[in-house]
């Protein structure tokens, strides 16, 4: 087990800067989720850490020890990428085994570990298959075996279960959590998948744009999101977010409502704002400040959630039991002021900016 630290790592491919620098320390047996849209620079943060690229500036260590020019065989991590890389023409226990007999690793040693991590992950009867008489969480389990016959300082998961289906991705969730808890290795991770990074993760780094935006534990980055950015993008449905201005009361008013914030927000009174609203914040009510035309409603078993369109604005929320509701009907909503999120006006963009509450 080992720490990895990034001091100041940047990636620039001619003058377009991909990855800003960056500082984080990973702590050792903890793991560790990389989580942003597509091309924000995650998967090139974690292909630096695995020597694949070469960082255009900064300091990274493996282990207490400077791995920033070591060639990816001698840093000592092991990677599991989404596509599964498995070599087609050889059986499952020859694919385990292939990276120990690089290592020249004694038969006896070898054998042993197969036996070891085909028991942790339900691969004894499968060792003597090739992988396309495989499925593709079977695979999957391969990839990690081959990884975990490694025994590294540290592994990397590059969206492992992005072409599985969803129940096998639910699945390999339990069966990733269950190992690092067993194996307890420094585990980085990286996924856009916002479900796997609030079940999986000690703690998340949110990437935006090549910048880290937030880190924290899974509820903390949820419950407390530091900028507009981190609140749309994680939840599911997003945070609605709706600019205006808070008045005395205090109380919020523009986008064609007004309600009162509580006196948490008192100090904020004057300030142009923007407002995060979860779909758990809204409740119906008749009358209520936000209401507006029912657009879509997406039931979900015991709860459904309502979309309302008010002139060019939209807002979602979360209605448990039946809504007795169809779309093109009218729906008002009260809204819990203890549950609203207060973000500044980005002076750049005019959008939600920096969390004031």
């Amino acid at each position: 087990m080992a720490r990895v630290v990034l001091e100041g790592i940047a990636k620039r491919f001619g003058d377009v800067e991909v990855l800003k620098p960056i500082d984080l320390e990973v702590r050792d047996g903890e793991l560790l989720v990389l989580l942003g849209p597509s091309g924000c620079g995650k998967s090139t943060t974690l292909r630096i850490i695995a020597g694949l690229e070469e960082p255009s500036s900064g300091r990274l260590s493996i282990g207490e020890r400077d791995v920033t020019k070591l060639a990816p065989k001698d840093r000592d991590v092991a990677m599991v990428f989404q596509s599964y890389a498995l070599y087609p023409h050889l059986s499952v226990r020859d694919n385990l085994a292939f990276g120990l007999k690089v290592r020249k690793t004694p038969k006896a040693e070898i054998e042993v570990r197969i036996q070891e991590a085909a028991s942790m992950l339900g691969l004894e009867k499968l060792l003597d298959r090739k992988p396309r008489a495989l499925s593709g969480g079977q695979r999957q389990r391969v990839a990690m075996g081959r990884a975990i016959v490694r025994r590294p300082q540290a592994f990397l998961f590059d969206e492992p279960l992005s072409n599985l289906d969803a129940a096998l991705r639910t699945q390999m969730r339990a069966e990733i959590a269950r190992l690092h808890k067993r194996l307890g290795v420094t585990t980085i991770y990286v996924t856009h998948d916002q479900i796997e990074a609030l079940t999986l993760g000690t703690r998340i780094v949110i990437i935006d744009r090549g910048a880290v935006q937030q880190i924290g534990k899974p509820l903390e980055v949820y419950e407390r999101p530091a900028n507009g950015f981190v609140g749309r993008f994680l939840g599911s449905p997003a945070m609605n977010q709706l600019p205006g201005k808070v008045i005395e009361g205090p109380i919020f008013e523009g986008s064609g409502i007004r309600f009162p914030l509580g006196e948490i927000a008192a100090p904020h009174v004057g300030r142009e704002v923007w407002i995060g609203l979860r779909p758990h914040a809204l409740e119906p009510a008749e009358g209520g400040p936000i209401s507006g035309e029912v657009e879509l409603i997406e039931p979900t078993g015991g709860e459904a959630f309502v979309r309302i369109r008010w002139a060019e604005l939209t807002a979602t929320a979360r209605i448990t039991g039946a809504t007795g509701l169809a779309i093109g009907d009218r729906a008002s909503f009260r809204v819990d002021p203890a549950a609203v999120h207060l973000f500044e006006r980005d002076p750049d963009t005019g959008e939600a900016g920096k969390a004031i509450r």
